[in-house]
């Protein structure tokens, strides 16, 4: 969109559907490099699966559990956030069932704020229309990116490639259970992969993660179970809560709420976007499902359009 005989940046104005990560990436390449962009969103706020709900008057990460940075530039980012006090490193080793053991990995991220509070930030001086309904690709602009899962691209009537890109994708669903406990009775947890359970997938100590030391575990279902209540996600709470003190040995009641993501795991995928023409489609499943190749997609497209 440069280049000699070209529109100027300036003169460019792209809308960007989604302000999760992805869109937020984007947007913020794309405003940083003069274009004109505008970011609708279906939502009442940013932040997409960087989702954070303020539970008895603290933030509780319900969407993504951590920040895995490896790639340089998103090192960069994290540490940009972290100079800023927003990001912090969490921790480099969680327990595994079964058997209980701690196994070491890369270094976690967590956001004292909530991870959504990375995509308040990432969003400032970006023209954000929240409550936004999209139900096709919006014709009044140079260039439209859809930054979202494939099935949720496919409701708006993309162009072909667009479709055939997003029809290639393969999302499971997840809910997720913020238990809140009378008293913390498990120690030093920090969170815990749970291999081959019929509910559990993780589960983290969020008051470790938030570093308040609040008596609150964060878990994420398996698909199966999420498939089997994704028209009912209520019912799958006390499910969750009793899997919980199951394999923690708790005895406290905790209460219960639940979120539901329809589509929350994607299979990876070997691209950085799709493009048809003026619509582009980015997201989390360009690459290993994770926050990290969410942001690299999103900027990836908008380096591709200034260029």
């Amino acid at each position: 969109m440069s280049g000699g005989g070209g529109a100027r940046v300036s003169d460019v104005d792209v809308v960007v559907v989604g302000a999760g990560i992805a869109g937020l990436a984007c947007a913020r390449v794309l405003v940083d490099g003069g274009a004109r962009v505008r970011v609708f969103e279906r939502g009442p706020g940013v932040g997409g699966r960087l989702s954070s709900e303020q539970v008895d008057g603290r933030p509780v990460d319900v969407g993504a559990a951590y920040l895995v940075a490896d790639h340089p530039d998103f090192v960069a980012q994290v540490s940009a956030w972290e100079r800023l006090g927003l990001a912090r490193p969490w921790t480099d080793t969680l327990r595994v069932y079964p058997g209980g053991e701690d196994s070491a990995g890369p270094v976690r991220w967590a956001a004292s704020g909530g991870l959504r509070s990375l995509a308040v930030e990432l969003a400032g001086g970006i023209d954000v229309q929240p409550g936004r309904l999209i139900e096709s690709v919006p014709d009044d602009a140079d260039a439209v990116v859809l930054a979202m899962p494939g099935p949720q691209a496919l409701r708006l009537g993309p162009p072909a490639a667009i479709a055939a890109a997003a029809e290639a994708q393969v999302w499971r669903p997840v809910i997720v259970a913020v238990l809140t406990y009378p008293s913390r009775e498990w120690g030093e947890l920090r969170g815990a992969f749970v291999n081959d359970h019929p509910l559990l997938a993780t589960v983290c100590d969020d008051g470790d993660r938030r570093g308040d030391g609040a008596a609150v575990l964060v878990a994420h279902s398996t698909a199966a179970l999420a498939a089997r209540y994704l028209d009912d996600p209520a019912a799958a709470g006390p499910v969750l809560a009793g899997a919980v003190g199951e394999l923690l040995g708790l005895r406290g009641r905790p209460e219960v709420r639940v979120h539901r993501w329809t589509f929350a795991q994607p299979e990876a995928g070997d691209s950085e976007y799709a493009a048809d023409g003026r619509v582009w489609l980015c997201g989390d499943a360009f690459g290993r499902p994770r926050v990290q190749t969410a942001w690299l997609s999103g900027r990836a497209v908008a380096r591709a359009l200034l260029s």
